[in-house]
């Protein structure tokens, strides 16, 4: 066992999320425990436990993570590409990595910090951005569009079949908004 005094709190915290990443990546979500985190990082159950207050509290930070990276992957796609584009790099992020996408529909603790809504927030920001929205009936529709290609992403089994569906939805949304 690693001793707490090798590491500060913020270098175990950084260790904590990234030895859950890894079991998630490699296990899935419901294979993620406390006990096999530590046991992961080769510390103890209470280490974790000094810099997360809860396993909700960490499944926060990680979907926040998470959403930290898909943020950052699409915002160079944002300012070039069109929005068909930039979906079918979100959909390749879900693709790439479905564990860690699926976790952020994951909330244990209700309400959400605000540090985690502007997370949430970041991404439909970048979406909404590929839209000219001048009522707040142009922004609840909008909204309404990503929580469908959300659900239909969630609801799918097959990959193919979801984006195949994802992009009627767009192609279905796009010339009604156009209209």
């Amino acid at each position: 066992m690693a001793r707490r005094n090798e590491h500060s709190l913020s270098e175990i915290k950084a260790m904590v999320l990234n030895a859950a990443e890894t079991i998630i990546m490699e296990e899935g979500f419901a294979a993620l425990t406390i006990r096999k985190i530590a046991m992961e990082m080769g510390y103890t159950v209470g280490s974790i436990y000094m810099v997360f207050a809860s396993r909700a509290e960490l499944i926060l930070h990680l979907n926040a993570r998470t959403l930290e990276d898909i943020s950052t992957r699409l915002q160079a796609i944002s300012i070039t590409a069109d929005i068909e584009t930039w979906l079918n790099a979100y959909l390749q992020y879900i693709r790439t990595n479905p564990e860690r996408w699926r976790m952020i529909f994951t909330h244990e603790s209700k309400p959400l910090p605000d540090w985690y809504q502007a997370q949430l927030d970041s991404v439909f920001l970048q979406f909404s951005a590929y839209f000219i929205l001048t009522t707040p009936e142009q922004k609840q529709t909008v909204y309404a569009l990503w929580q469908g290609i959300q659900g239909i992403c969630l609801l799918s089994p097959d990959t193919t079949h979801s984006e195949a569906s994802v992009q009627l939805l767009l192609k279905t949304f796009l010339h009604g908004w156009q209209v």
